[in-house]
């Protein structure tokens, strides 16, 4: 079974930059899509970027300009670096793998955005 483990979460001040990082247990020959996803307290998990295995990328609106994603497929890790943070921002950020037998996701890391 594969595990997905993030890491990179924490407190942040508005303005300020985080990093993501999510990696799996073990060696995936295939991975479709790998993404991010977040949810914040009493919503639903949203879609915050994904990527597919050429490196081409797409981000949910809010997230626009100050987001980017990246992949190695080589090592079977995506990032998620978060730039100008807002409150708004604060959620459970979860990894997902998009495999040819299903999907894979990470336990969740927490970023909260306060002064």
């Amino acid at each position: 079974q594969v595990q997905l483990v993030e890491s990179g979460g924490g407190l942040v001040q508005p303005g300020g930059s985080l990093r993501l990082s999510c990696a799996a247990s073990r060696s995936i020959f295939i991975i479709y899509y790998m993404a991010w996803y977040r949810q914040a307290p009493g919503k639903q998990r949203d879609l915050v970027a994904i990527i597919n295995r050429g490196g081409r990328a797409n981000y949910t609106d809010s997230v626009k300009g100050r987001f980017t994603i990246s992949r190695d497929n080589a090592k079977n890790t995506v990032d998620l670096q978060m730039n100008s943070l807002k409150p708004e921002d604060t959620a459970v950020y979860y990894c997902n793998f998009r495999v040819p037998t299903g999907n894979y996701w990470g336990q969740g890391t927490q970023v909260t955005v306060s002064s």
